[in-house]
């Protein structure tokens, strides 16, 4: 039955292809996923279950499987377009699309180039032409995998930063990282920083492929159009990273556990995030692949992310009904003396309560897990 769970997001895949195929308003399909899936997640209990999954070719396969429903999905659709869309169906299809191209297409590429073996990393980076970012995973693990929760992290969130703000930052910062990184490995090598092997030319070079691919089947149009919808999608993509990371703090160099990421453990969010939700042992082994990653049952409790994102849309619900409640638990229960000093600083600069003098079972916080 575990392996059958992951196949749920290709499902919603052929949903979505069915109706950009159909036209009209069935082109809606992709995007009104998200509202289903939120309602369905809210209202289903924390899943804590530890899959039974023990052969990792099986495991693969949903993964290569919603790969190339991701990248197909973008060919249906251009070829909608060129059988004529009205304004109304490229609305709906272009932000479907855009939804799409984040979830399932993120986690599934985090999971392939976060593998060991050659193929599965290169069909990972392959994936990630769908949110216009050929290089995200060098950002992901060269810099958030070592900075994490630190303020170097362009993908950790300062308390009082809406979605917004730091949805803009990360963007630059996360693509500053990933060329100033390919330059600097190529220095080393006594090259060029900008020679002919830069990552960037293949981004460039994959990009003009996929996109004369979609010339040829729905034209200039659909070009455009499907443009936009990579380009939405990679704003939306970096966005995810504000419910991950949102507020937590480590010292610089210090060891990083579990305690230093959110959990997202309703059960959609972890089968359409595959387990990037689930993802403290995550943090502690990049290599561990998604099935065996062990919830945290000793979390703090977040809703399902599908919720999150809906609530940080508006600043002040997500601050006051969400954030601040579970940083106010991780503050006087997790973290270490040290995090709780800089916490009161961060919360003193957002204009947050001291809720540090409060009572609590847990107060000696864990300097160790």
């Amino acid at each position: 039955m575990s392996y059958l769970l992951y196949y749920l997001p290709f499902m919603v895949q052929l949903i979505a292809g069915y109706g950009f195929y159909m036209g009209g308003d069935w082109v809606y399909a992709a995007i009104l996923s998200f509202p289903i899936l939120m309602v369905i997640d809210m209202c289903l209990p924390r899943d804590l279950a530890a899959r039974k999954i023990k052969n990792h070719f099986f495991a693969l396969v949903p993964l290569y499987v919603s790969t190339i429903a991701g990248i197909s999905l973008y060919f249906i659709f251009a070829w909608r377009v060129s059988q004529g869309m009205t304004g109304w169906e490229m609305l709906g299809s272009v932000v479907g699309l855009a939804w799409l191209s984040v979830v399932p297409m993120v986690p599934v590429s985090h999971e392939l180039y976060h593998q060991r073996g050659a193929l599965s990393r290169f069909v990972g980076r392959v994936a990630q032409i769908c949110y216009f970012d050929l290089t995200r995973d060098i950002a992901h693990v060269i810099g958030h995998h070592i900075d994490v929760a630190t303020d170097p992290d362009s993908d950790t969130a300062l308390r009082g930063a809406n979605l917004y703000s730091f949805t803009a930052g990360a963007l630059l910062e996360s693509t500053h990282t990933s060329l100033r990184a390919e330059s600097d490995a190529l220095a080393k090598q006594g090259k060029g920083r900008w020679s002919i092997g830069h990552r960037i030319y293949k981004m460039i070079l994959g990009q003009a492929i996929m996109q004369g691919a979609i010339f040829l089947v729905g034209g200039w149009k659909a070009v455009f159009a499907c443009l936009v919808a990579m380009i939405v999608g990679r704003i939306w993509a970096e966005s995810f990273n504000y419910f991950q990371h949102y507020g937590l703090i480590r010292l610089p160099g210090a060891p990083i556990q579990r305690r230093h990421v959110w959990n997202h453990l309703h059960p959609l969010s972890r089968i359409f995030g595959w387990e990037i939700t689930n993802h403290a042992d995550h943090h502690l082994d990049a290599y561990k692949p998604y099935y065996a990653l062990v919830p945290d049952a000793t979390a703090v409790k977040m809703p399902s992310v599908f919720v999150c994102f809906a609530a940080a849309l508006v600043p002040p619900v997500w601050e006051h009904f969400i954030a601040k409640p579970a940083l106010r638990e991780w503050d006087l229960t997790k973290a270490s003396p040290e995090e709780r000093r800089l916490a009161r600083e961060q919360n003193r600069t957002a204009g947050w309560p001291d809720w540090f003098d409060a009572p609590t079972s847990g107060a000696a916080g864990v300097a160790a897990e």
